[in-house]
């Protein structure tokens, strides 16, 4: 049986990606055959005199992704003095990038998790505006940061997706006056709950250009001045039901509503 060395790896963070560049570097020495043990969240001297004693007494080597100057320093000093072999992976690339950008890292640890815990947050509200976009499964309603609400055309859609780029969940509902609203709709807090209203000559006037993209005539039933007028009506008596905040996206872009929003649901919830 190979016997295995021993690195320690050393973090004021999780670890990961020291441990990484570890397993990277051993796989070119027999195979990889070594065996890591991981200090993470290393936070003041005596975790780092633990680590020492382990490492001398094993005859290890210590790879260390520490951001925190003075337990660096304490680090580079002690393994020094024990003749310990102590790697930094981060200072040189660090100093080269403060030296090419002229910026000064912020020396703060987990930042690299913290980037990551936000993309897969992103993610996730993406596949909910996905799931849940166009009323297609009420159940969303209840779980959602954000519901919106409103006739078809009101940019419901390319809102749920903005925001959700932001890491909200967001839901969005139709309102058609043949169709009941879900009953979850009226279940929803009203600080969650968004109306998006327009006036109707835009609303005509972008049915009967999305009618013209999709190869049909203009004057269908869905691009009516009085089908828009009744769809209007109604949808204004669900927002007043459920009590919610309306905004009027008639000349707006999607940045500029989704802003509006945002400012409505700080101001809701604080």
């Amino acid at each position: 049986m190979v016997q295995k060395e021993v690195v320690y790896v050393v973090s004021d963070s999780v670890g990961e990606t020291a441990e990484f560049v570890v397993k990277a570097v051993a796989t070119q020495f027999n195979g990889g055959h070594v065996e890591i043990r991981r200090s993470s969240y290393v936070e003041d001297i005596e975790d780092i005199e633990d680590v020492l004693i382990l490492a001398k007494r094993d005859h290890s080597i210590i790879a260390y992704t520490i951001v925190i100057p003075n337990l660096k320093e304490y680090l580079d000093r002690r393994a020094s003095e024990e003749r310990i072999t102590a790697v930094d992976l981060l200072s040189p690339l660090m100093n080269a990038f403060e030296t090419r950008f002229h910026k000064p890292p912020h020396h703060r640890p987990g930042l690299m998790r913290k980037l990551d815990e936000e993309y897969f947050r992103k993610i996730e509200a993406i596949e909910f505006a996905v799931k849940y976009d166009d009323g297609r499964d009420p159940r969303g309603i209840l779980k959602a940061d954000i519901v919106l609400i409103g006739v078809s055309r009101t940019s419901k859609t390319p809102l749920s997706m903005y925001l959700a780029h932001k890491r909200f969940k967001v839901a969005n509902v139709p309102l058609v006056p043949e169709v009941p609203p879900p009953e979850e709709l009226y279940q929803v807090p009203r600080k969650n709950c968004i109306g998006l209203i327009i006036s109707p000559n835009k609303l005509n006037e972008i049915r009967k250009e999305r009618l013209r993209a999709l190869g049909l005539a203009s004057k269908a039933n869905y691009a009516s001045f009085q089908r828009i007028l009744d769809e209007l009506d109604y949808a204004e008596k669900i927002m007043k039901r459920v009590g919610c905040p309306v905004i009027d996206v008639s000349n707006k872009a999607i940045e500029e509503t989704a802003g509006l929003i945002l400012d409505i649901l700080k101001k809701e919830r604080s």
